[in-house]
This record gives structure tokens, C-alpha cells and sequence, in this order.
């Protein structure tokens, strides 16, 4: 037999809740500034090197953000595990999401190597799937924007192969969908440490 809970201990219960999810939430600023910064940074590396070696043109700056950025993460994960004791259950679904959106991409850039096509495309447009819907589960609005500015960068490069141009819509979607929610996100996490 369940305790019946008075509507104070419910009260209580419900704003213990939402204050864990908010926590949990908010611990993820620092992927979106890791990758964020990472990934813009692999853009223009490979804008600055477009006239070198082949290796250096394409696939280097983004196989060594690549590398850095998933030990980075991993090594942050595993100190996050080991310091939170509570796992909200939106965690779940959200690393869920994310890890179906990197095995697609991974998917997405070994088919695209082997086909001698560049994937950048596929992947901005991709990359707003996990951002968009991490946002609206969240109920995070410069997430959900992130979301939409992928999309609008990645079909607006559908229609360049102008290598600058490129270049600025993959950056601004960068600075727009992970960068920015990311410093918000970490000045929010900075607000609940203080209170």
C-alpha cells in the first residue's frame, strides 16, 4: 500500500522535481559550448586549409574535433555520474537522443567518404533533430531556435558551394544553436549554484 501524500507533501514533491530537472538540464551547457566551439572552430580550420592536401582540406580539422570533443565529453560524463546522485528521468531520453543522432552521423560520414561527398549538409540539417527536440523537452526556447537555424542553414547550403559562404551559414548555425544557448544555459546553472 502507496503512503498517501497530503497536498503540501505533493506541493513539494512536484517542486522538488522541476528544481532536479532544471539542475540536470542545465549541467548540459558545457557540450553545447565543447562542441559548439570545437565544430566552429574544424569550419574554419578547413575554410583556412580549402587549398592544402586533400587530408587537410576535409577530414583532418573535423576528425581531430571529432577525437577531442568525445574524450573531452567522456571524461566529463564520468565525473558528472560520479558527483550526481539523482538521475532524472528526461536524462535518459535526452542521452537517448543524442547518441541515435551521433551513430546517424557517424553512419552519415563514413557513406558520404566512401561516396567522396561532403556530408556537411546532411549533418547541419541533422544536427537540428536533437537540438530542436532537446529544447522542446527542456522547454528551452534558445534551444528550439538552435533547432530551426540548423534547418535554415543547412538548406540554405543546399544552394551554395561557394566554400566562404559555406563557411558563415555552418559557423552562424554554430553560434546560434549551440553557443549561445550554451552560455545561457551555463549563467542559469551559475544562478542555481548561488541559490
Amino acid at each position: 500500500m502507496e503512503p498517501t501524500l497530503t497536498p503540501q507533501q505533493s506541493l513539494q514533491l512536484i517542486e522538488q522535481m522541476i528544481g532536479q530537472a532544471k539542475r540536470s538540464f542545465q549541467r548540459m551547457s558545457f557540450y553545447f559550448l565543447l562542441w559548439g566551439v570545437l565544430l566552429t572552430l574544424a569550419m574554419l580550420a578547413t575554410y583556412l586549409l580549402k587549398d592544402g592536401a586533400p587530408a587537410t582540406q576535409h577530414g583532418l580539422p573535423w576528425g581531430v574535433a571529432g577525437v577531442l570533443g568525445g574524450i573531452l565529453s567522456a571524461i566529463h560524463g564520468s565525473r558528472q555520474s560520479k558527483t550526481e546522485h539523482v538521475k532524472n528521468p528526461m536524462d535518459g531520453i535526452i542521452g537517448w537522443l543524442w547518441a541515435s543522432f551521433v551513430i546517424t552521423m557517424l553512419i552519415i560520414i563514413l557513406g558520404s567518404a566512401l561516396a567522396h561527398r561532403d556530408p556537411g549538409v546532411v549533418i547541419t540539417l541533422l544536427t537540428g533533430i536533437p537540438t530542436f527536440m532537446t529544447g522542446q523537452i527542456m522547454r528551452f526556447r534558445p534551444l528550439i531556435v538552435g533547432g530551426i537555424v540548423f534547418w535554415v542553414a543547412g538548406i540554405a547550403m543546399h544552394f551554395t558551394s561557394d566554400p566562404l559562404a559555406l563557411t558563415i551559414l555552418y559557423c552562424a548555425a554554430m553560434v546560434l544553436g549551440y553557443i549561445i544557448p550554451g552560455i545561457i544555459l551555463k549563467r542559469q546553472e551559475d544562478g542555481l549554484r548561488t541559490a
